[in-house]
């Protein structure tokens, strides 16, 4: 053990003998592990600070919604509503393609790995 380890090692053991570790939220609760293994290696820092955030890329967005929409197509039986989600439906997925094409991600072969993933992820297909 170097001799960073060891000082480490040692404020810890200091710490907990004061308690100072005692009040921490979740004590007792299992960890809540986020599965990034959908996230590509060299995207997985800037997902990671995205999703501290709070936020997710437009486009991410926008093609979750398209998965919602098709669900509750799928689930609707009053053809008045089913129309009026499949109107809805094409401006999302008009609006993702408008994204997808402005920011100039379908010609990236990384960021069409990392979309294959999501989009399984999304679609429960894993």
């Amino acid at each position: 053990m170097d001799f960073m380890s060891s000082l480490v090692e040692q404020r810890i053991k200091e710490s907990m003998a004061k308690g100072e570790f005692d009040n921490l939220k979740g004590k007792g609760k299992p960890l809540e592990l986020e599965d990034n293994s959908h996230v590509p290696e060299e995207l997985r820092v800037a997902y990671k600070l995205l999703s501290n955030a709070g936020m997710i890329p437009e486009e991410m967005v926008v093609k979750k919604e398209i998965v919602s929409l098709r669900d509750m197509i799928r689930l609707c039986r009053n053809p008045d509503e089913q129309a009026v989600l499949k109107k809805k439906l094409t401006e999302k997925e008009l609006r993702f393609k408008m994204l997808m094409e402005a920011r100039g991600l379908r010609q990236s072969p990384v960021f069409q790995q990392y979309e294959t993933k999501i989009l399984k992820k999304y679609e429960g297909v894993e």
